[in-house]
């Protein structure tokens, strides 16, 4: 299965890819989110192909209604068509196509397509996670002081964390945590989860320790498909990561 959904978000990542730059209709869903025609598309040849790999699998997309019988179907594919359409839309690298497998509220495969980049990440649950073919291992940093966190600025009362370079995509900032290029990645807000089912299970299979905001355990496929906030990181630092973000997140749930 994982060879198979490999191919199919490279095939997808590449349909991105060469629309990125180009002229297409985009618009706001919202205010502050926005799309564009591409993510339909890769949306609409994503849910096609997904459906011959596993037809019994339900459909969970940014861009597609939600289906009102994916909680009754034991496997659910997670989609997100462009994670990062900020970074689409302004032709800059920092964005993937984002595919899992769930089974049982778990993620059991997972891939992103980062075609700007030129990565592409995998993995499967209990067999590891790579990057462009390569094993990947998180950072064994064990002080939270000078961890490297993917972010365009930090709080004062962070100050003692070290700012690296920020892919608009969150995906691709868990990813960053499974390769040990980041050692944090943490966010204070109400989330979906086709942003993060196929980072979740990269960063954990490469060692990271993944949860929610208030270190609660991630579930998928649940009613709202929302969970409050991630904190992806190198092992030995979540615990201190948990525990300076415990009042803000507090605050905000």
């Amino acid at each position: 299965m994982l060879e198979a959904l490999s191919a199919v978000a490279r095939e997808a990542g590449r349909i991105a890819a060469e629309r990125c730059g180009g002229a297409f209709r985009r618009w706001e869903k919202e205010a502050g989110s926005p799309v564009c025609e591409v993510d339909l598309e890769v949306d609409s040849f994503l849910r096609d192909r997904l459906a011959k790999l596993d037809p019994e699998a339900g459909w969970l997309s940014e861009e597609t209604v939600d289906a009102s019988d994916r909680m009754e179907r034991r496997r659910l594919w997670v989609v997100d068509p462009i994670d990062g359409t900020r970074d689409f839309l302004r032709g800059r690298p920092g964005w993937c196509v984002s595919v899992a497998l769930v089974e049982d509220r778990l993620p059991v495969v997972g891939v992103l397509d980062a075609p700007a980049r030129g990565e592409h990440w995998t993995a499967a649950k209990g067999l590891g996670a790579w990057r462009n073919g390569e094993r990947l291992r998180a950072s064994g940093r064990t002080d939270l002081a000078g961890a490297r966190v993917p972010a365009d600025a930090l709080a004062s009362v962070d100050s003692d964390l070290r700012l690296v370079a920020k892919p608009n995509s969150i995906a691709l900032r868990i990813a960053l945590v499974a390769a040990g290029d980041a050692d944090l990645v943490a966010t204070l807000r109400w989330g979906h989860e086709w942003d993060i089912a196929a980072a979740a299970l990269i960063a954990s299979e490469a060692g990271a320790t993944v949860s929610g905001a208030l270190g609660q355990p991630l579930a998928f496929n649940t009613a709202p498909a929302q969970a409050f906030g991630i904190l992806a990181s190198a092992p030995g630092i979540h615990a201190a990561a948990l525990e300076r973000l415990r009042e803000r997140a507090l605050d905000l749930v």
